[in-house]
């Protein structure tokens, strides 16, 4: 069969499945593609035998639910493609939009600095962390999470981009405060979805419920950080978070009760949605 016959196949086959047929497209692309095979030229061609087990299989993985990112084993998060596995919840766009405003603000408040201390609590695969440390090497990373499974595919991703992060095990702030250390900028996209929330198959099937549900109300972990980050942060410091798009005013409720004398703004992703809070000191 031909490359064309099979993404059409794949795309059917989804497509009856309810699940995005726009993937079987990508998919074929991203298996060429680590061939050193061009698709888009290549329709009319007849397909590579292990390409084409591969794709079929994976189509197979899409028809159950499973994300198209945990099939190709990885995502790509501001230009830089890392690991995943059903330990680590897939990095979203909109966490880009998170790494980003970490960065503006760093220049504005840290440029002149030689070093920074960065935590990046719940670093999941890594992406936050590693990213921040490879657009910016001023910035010293330290990343934590709970779970030693997430930090093994965060430390496979550091040594495989060439970054230089530290990791600790453990919740929240706890390994910081245990270890007495200190930063100057706190990053944290913990699990914000409210316990009951419905989510789609796809990612409640095979994402890791840790890093999705954040207690009754979302506002779980915002609090427990909230509660020590006053025996972490060193003095002009600030914390940056992603957070679901209806928090916005909740998470600024909360915050101002910890943060008397703090500036809290809300910042909005690209939809024009409430997505990112940050705390400066």
């Amino acid at each position: 069969m031909k490359y064309r016959e099979y993404v059409k196949e794949g795309k059917e086959r989804l497509y009856k499945a309810n699940q995005g047929e726009q993937a079987a497209l990508l998919l074929m692309n991203e298996l060429c593609e680590n061939k050193g095979i061009n698709l888009y030229i290549s329709m009319e061609e007849e397909a590579d035998e292990v390409i084409a087990t591969d794709y079929l299989e994976g189509i197979h993985q899409m028809e159950l639910g499973k994300p198209l990112s945990y099939v190709l084993g990885y995502e790509c998060f501001y230009g830089y493609n890392f690991k995943v596995n059903e330990d680590v919840l897939i990095p979203r766009p909109e966490t880009e939009e998170l790494v980003g405003l970490v960065l503006s603000m760093f220049d504005d408040k840290f440029s002149d600095r030689e070093h920074v201390s960065v935590f990046d609590v719940a670093t999941g695969s890594g992406a936050i962390g590693i990213t921040l440390n490879l657009e910016e090497r001023k910035m010293d990373v330290i990343a934590s999470d709970i779970s030693m499974e997430a930090l093994k595919v965060a430390k496979e991703n550091n040594d495989a981009l060439h970054a230089n992060v530290s990791f600790i095990c453990g919740s929240m702030l706890d390994p910081f405060v245990d270890r007495d250390l200190h930063c100057d900028i706190l990053v944290c996209n913990p699990p914000y979805i409210p316990s009951e929330e419905k989510m789609e198959h796809s990612v409640v099937d095979y994402e890791p419920h840790v890093a999705l549900f954040g207690g009754e109300d979302g506002l779980k972990f915002y609090r427990d950080v909230f509660e020590k980050a006053h025996l972490v942060l060193n003095e002009k410091a600030f914390l940056a978070f992603e957070m679901g798009y209806q928090q916005g005013e909740a998470l600024t409720d909360l915050a101002k009760e910890y943060f008397k004398d703090a500036t809290i703004t809300v910042h909005k992703d690209m939809a024009e949605k409430d997505r990112m809070l940050t705390i400066e000191l």
